[in-house]
């Protein structure tokens, strides 16, 4: 069995960041989405789940959501195919009402290349290719 990853991000407004994910390529999974999340697919490995702040709440016990349009919760990488692909994402992420920024890294980037991308509440993701020995 392959492991999945499940990137779990509050959202204000599920339905406006199922739109927003949606446009950047991901897709609905209906079975473990409803009014107060959404499973957002990239591919057979890879999840974002959306969910509102109550919903979201009951996984943190004691802790307070942190406000991500000012600090940075996690920041959660993911392989794509291709360079054109990273701008894709992005693009359609700024296009969208998120965004989008650059990390010099030092490397060429027909090496690597990524760029760090920003949902409609702030949360942070970073579609990155890499070129594999």
């Amino acid at each position: 069995m392959s492991t999945i990853v499940f990137t779990n991000f509050p959202v204000k407004d599920v339905k406006a960041s199922t739109e927003f994910y949606e446009k950047l390529g991901f897709k609905k999974n209906e079975d473990f989405s409803n009014e107060h999340s959404s499973s957002m697919v990239w591919d057979d490995t890879f999840w974002i789940m959306v969910l509102d702040y109550e919903f979201y709440g009951l996984f943190l016990k004691d802790k307070e959501i942190a406000d991500t349009k000012t600090k940075s919760g996690s920041l959660t990488a993911f392989s794509v195919e291709s360079p054109d692909v990273v701008r894709e994402i992005a693009e359609a992420a700024k296009a969208n009402g998120g965004d989008y920024f650059t990390v010099d890294m030092g490397i060429p980037e027909d090496k690597m290349f990524s760029l760090e991308v920003l949902d409609l509440d702030g949360n942070q993701f970073e579609p990155v290719w890499m070129e594999m020995p």
